[in-house]
């Protein structure tokens, strides 16, 4: 749930005022923000921390490498299943809304992997803040809710009780949010009773909420952001969602956080993914759009919440692959935040493989770990690492540092090519993201890059 961001990657944010990780040890980048620096009407901006900096505020319990993969691998194929239009393994809810609605049947749907940005949020009146996962590739937002009628997770802090906020408000089930609710999740809503809307989210790990659609008051920082804030109201929560309260999304659909806030901030965002030893930011709304090189947003009918780009070469030591153009535009490419490596279509991976195996040859090759399988003793910083660039439609390029082409696994004496081969569908990952400013504009449908981004 991202950057979870709870189990599979990302970053975590956690902001002091009321506001708003997937396994994220050796770089799944789960990120934590203990300042918020500003929000008016062009912005809001977070800084964010690694996980296991000795600068953040709250750092989540390590997994090993190979979970984190093991949770990767699903993430990307829930996606994959989510472009097919097809479903995995289906999850069930045992909640029964007593007294208000039966039992609600639950299909595995949108993925979250485990881990995305995490930050506070305040919600209600009075402003009670909560930590949240964040995931780009994620619509709908959910917390746990009082009284919990099947089951939540252990959280940081208390379960957010609507009957305690004035400004809490139930969603009928005639309501366009609740009609939206299959594009948001691709599970269908259903209806009480009382005629409340009822959501079903489940992701790629088989985890999931069942609840309540409500609205309710957002504020972030001292600030109230949303006075109709959508969001679901958790009674059955269950999964890898490690001690956050829930899950904010920042895909391209209505209901997402980020198409709320857009009539006030603009509908853009901003990230740059650090290090250990460095800090990074998250920014919702206005950015400096002359640091940026740009790829064109990619429509798609698979899935238009998703963010589509187009891949056109890849470059190592400054020779392209020997890889036909066909390779690359025959498989669809999202970028994701909550994917820790980076997919690739095979030709193209396989191509990549045998350049850096080629360029490390005087370097004993080791086992294959998990899904990486182009290994070799040693580390990052001890392996002569060619230069290996990204280039994409327009002309925009990730020149990747060594850091984001390798990565080391659990025993520290080997290191691994951080790519594998793609299914069906190609991804930028988070691990190739890293230290790089990213602005997704989706007022303009283009997404940018500009090194440097974490200080």
């Amino acid at each position: 749930m991202g950057l979870l961001l709870l189990v599979t990657t990302s970053f975590l944010l956690t902001v002091a005022s009321p506001l708003r990780d997937v396994p994220a040890p050796a770089d799944a980048f789960v990120f934590a923000v203990n300042r918020l620096h500003h929000l008016n009407s062009t912005g809001v901006h977070f800084t964010l921390h690694h996980p296991r900096s000795p600068c953040s505020p709250a750092p989540f319990p390590s997994l090993s490498f190979s979970a984190i993969l093991s949770h990767d691998d699903a993430r990307v194929r829930s996606l994959a299943a989510r472009l097919r239009n097809t479903t995995l393994a289906p999850s069930r809810s045992s909640l029964i809304l007593h007294p208000d609605a039966a039992s609600i049947p639950l299909s595995s749907g949108t993925s979250v992997g485990v881990g995305n940005y995490v930050t506070r949020v305040g919600l209600g009146t009075p402003v009670t803040s909560y930590v949240m996962v964040v995931d780009t590739g994620s619509s709908l937002s959910w917390l746990q809710c009082s009284p919990c009628r099947v089951s939540c997770h252990s959280q940081v802090g208390a379960v957010f009780d609507p009957a305690a906020s004035a400004t809490y408000r139930s969603v009928s089930c005639s309501a366009p949010e609740c009609h939206g609710l299959l594009s948001a999740t691709l599970n269908p809503s259903s209806c009480s009773v009382a005629n409340v809307c009822i959501y079903q989210a489940s992701y790629g790990d088989t985890s999931f909420s069942v609840g309540y659609l409500g609205k309710d008051s957002l504020s972030l920082g001292s600030t109230r952001a949303l006075a109709d804030f959508v969001y679901g109201c958790g009674q059955d929560n269950e999964g890898l969602f490690g001690k956050s309260a829930g899950l904010i999304g920042l895909a391209r659909n209505k209901l997402s956080l980020l198409s709320q806030l857009a009539p006030r901030l603009g509908h853009s965002f901003s990230y740059c993914l650090p290090t250990m030893a460095s800090t990074g930011y998250l920014s919702i709304g206005s950015y400096n759009p002359a640091q940026f090189s740009y790829t064109p947003m990619v429509s798609s009918s698979l899935d238009d919440t998703l963010y589509f780009v187009s891949l056109t070469g890849v470059t190592v030591g400054g020779k392209n692959l020997p890889v036909r153009a066909s390779a690359y535009s025959g498989t669809p490419t999202i970028i994701d935040s909550g994917t820790v490596i980076t997919r690739l279509p095979p030709e193209v991976y396989t191509a990549l493989s045998n350049a850096i195996v080629a360029a490390l040859k005087r370097y004993k090759r080791a086992p294959a770990y998990s899904i990486l399988d182009t290994c070799f003793r040693g580390t990052v910083k001890t392996s002569g690492v060619p230069a290996v660039n990204m280039v994409f439609e327009g002309g925009a390029t990730l020149k990747l540092a060594p850091r984001n082409v390798m990565i080391d696994v659990d025993d520290a004496t080997t290191t691994c090519l951080a790519f594998a081969p793609a299914g069906r569908v190609a991804i930028i990952g988070n691990r190739q993201q890293q230290t790089f400013n990213v602005v997704y504009d989706v007022a303009k449908s283009r997404i940018g890059f500009a090194a440097g981004g974490c200080s």
